[in-house]
Parts: structure tokens; sequence; C-alpha cells
């Protein structure tokens, strides 16, 4: 592990591979990404985002997908052997959950991250391809801020929807279908 100090702080100590990363428990009321080496901080999901992910789960339920899979927040998914990222929401079968309970790595079908102010995309766009060069075939890039959902069936297929546009997980999960409008849907609505 590495040693890392600022001034005025306590010495923090860092993972300085994959396996210590995997140990690590860090205490500081942050979450942590790997990507060969380097470690990633993010704070989680915020209040809009939980809203979100609410109103995805509910859709989840209603139609039925709970009978053959589950929808997850951040959840650790190994893409490769170097890292390791936890998108805000992941669907995954009954059948990768119990691979997972073995020990095997399960990399999900469907994946949505919901960009907040503090988000770069260019770091988007590096998950985006390490996504699908791992094997997920559908990801929705959710901008509240901007009322856009951006859904990529590869790094060259990509849809924005605006408004009444309807957003689908298809061919992952085919009636998974929500409008712009009722994912983004203003508090005071």
């Amino acid at each position: 592990m590495v040693q890392t100090s600022q001034p005025n702080e306590p010495t923090q100590t860092l993972p300085a591979t994959l396996e210590e990363f995997l140990a690590w428990e860090p205490n500081d009321g942050f979450k942590y990404e790997w990507n060969d080496g380097e470690i990633i901080q993010f704070a989680g999901m915020k209040k809009e985002q939980l809203y979100i992910f609410n109103t995805l789960n509910k859709l989840f339920f209603r139609k039925g997908y709970i009978e053959t899979g589950s929808l997850v927040s951040e959840q650790d998914v190994h893409l490769t052997g170097i890292q390791m990222r936890r998108p805000d929401i992941a669907y995954f079968t009954d059948e990768q959950v119990e691979k997972g309970r073995q020990g095997q790595e399960m990399i999900p079908a469907f994946v949505i991250e919901i960009i907040s102010h503090n988000d770069e995309i260019n770091k988007m766009e590096q998950k985006l391809t390490e996504y699908f060069k791992a094997g997920v075939r559908v990801v929705w890039i959710v901008i509240p801020e901007q009322r856009v959902v951006n859904i990529y069936s590869s790094r060259r297929d990509v849809r924005a929807c605006l408004e009444n546009d309807v957003c689908s997980a298809a061919p992952v999960l085919p009636e998974f279908e929500i409008s712009v409008n009722d994912l983004l849907m203003p508090p005071d609505a």
C-alpha cells in the first residue's frame, strides 16, 4: 500500500494493487473505482440520482423483470483483470447473481450512468469504451440537467432521447421502456 498525506490531515494508506484495492475499506465517505492502477474517487448517488433509480426500479418490478434478475446500484463490476468499475445502475440476471455468489465475475448486459455536474465527459467516454469491450450490450447515459438520455447499443450506435421520446433497454430488456419526461419528472410536477 502507498502512504499519502495532506497538510493537517492524517496519513492515508492507499492500495497499490488491485488485490489490495479489493480488500481496502475506505472510511472517508467516498466510493472508489480501480482502473489499471488509478484510484478514482466519487461520492455515490445523490438525491436526484436516487429518485431516478427508484423510478426505474418501480418500472423494473411493474414489467415483471424481478422474476429473472435485479437492478443493482453501484455494484462492483470487474471489466477486466485491471479494471473495477461501479456503474450507477446495472442489470444482472439471477444466473449471474448465482455465479457471483460462487466467486465468478459478472458483466451486466445493461448499465445506466447518471451524470452529475461533477462528472467529466471524457471519463464517461472511457467508461463507455470499457463497458462495450467487456460485453455490456446497452448503456443509458442519463443527463438530468439537460433532460436527455443517450442510449448506446455500441460505441457507434447512439440515440439521443428528449421529452416524450421513449428510452428502451432492448434487446436486453425489451419491455423496459420509459419516456424522458416520465424518468426526469420535475420535483413539483
